[in-house]
């Protein structure tokens, strides 16, 4: 309902504290348009992130969920 009602106000929806594929994927399929959370990252330094943001825009690596089909590990 809290989804439906921000998109019916032109907003976007950001979901905090996902911690698992199904979480993820209950959201995704309820229309959240953002996700965060342990599923995708764990906290780290700025260094870490500024790692993690190299390797991906040089597509080296993909350390995040890209997909609402993950599954649970």
């Amino acid at each position: 309902a809290v989804i439906q009602l921000a998109h019916g106000l032109g907003m976007k929806v950001v979901s905090e504290g996902v911690e698992t594929a199904a979480q993820y994927r209950e959201l995704t399929e309820l229309g959240c348009d953002f996700c965060q959370g342990f599923y995708f990252a764990r906290p780290g330094t700025a260094s870490s992130l500024d790692e993690l943001i190299e390797e991906q825009a040089d597509g080296s690596r993909r350390r995040l969920p890209v997909s609402t089909t993950a599954t649970d590990t």
